[in-house]
């Protein structure tokens, strides 16, 4: 899969997201597979996943104003369950197409917004992690597709800041208790 395929099958999705971002205030970036396959190599994916900061009395007006995107719920009780598990769960109605919407509350996803950059991908405007943000949040996630990402990423570019992903990934292996986080990280990069 190219940018171009990419681009095909996700384009009106994407269009809806890079908008209803905009009028978010620009408090959001792709993420995961469209994100590691425009900053690594292209993949497949069957999603879209956004990151998006959002205190939880904006979660009811967030999703409402989706609507207006053509980006609707895709189960009962959305809201309540975004709440608890600080995940907004959507869908593209003219395509199907899930987009999953991370709730960014910790200070490292607020740093992660505001460190994005803006990538045009065939005239639409999106918002995407710097590299080592995107290979952390991949570190964290710790699949082994992420971690195919993260070889990915790291090949396309040479000259990451190792010993920022290396600090941050380190903290959150101990916060979460899982010390694999840094050293399948170190295996790869």
């Amino acid at each position: 899969m190219n940018h171009k395929n990419l681009l095909n099958q996700f384009f009106k999705p994407i269009k809806s997201i890079s908008e209803l971002i905009k009028v978010s205030n620009n408090k959001g970036i792709i993420i995961g597979g469209i994100a590691a396959s425009l900053l690594g190599k292209p993949r497949f994916t069957a999603d879209i996943d956004i990151l998006i900061l959002l205190q939880k009395d904006e979660i009811t007006s967030f999703v409402k104003q989706a609507e207006l995107y053509g980006i609707i719920p895709r189960i009962t009780d959305s809201i309540e369950f975004a709440i608890k598990n600080k995940v907004i769960l959507l869908k593209h109605k003219e395509t199907g197409i899930n987009i999953d919407i991370a709730i960014g509350l910790l200070p490292f996803e607020q740093e992660v917004v505001n460190r994005s950059k803006m990538f045009d991908l065939m005239g639409i405007k999106i918002s995407l992690p710097q590299p080592e943000d995107l290979i952390i949040l991949k570190a964290i996630a710790h699949r082994p597709i992420d971690l195919e990402d993260i070889r990915m990423i790291v090949k396309t570019y040479p000259k990451l800041d190792l010993k920022r992903i290396k600090h941050i990934v380190r903290e959150f292996a101990s916060v979460l208790e899982m010390p694999e986080l840094l050293t399948d990280l170190k295996k790869i990069i």
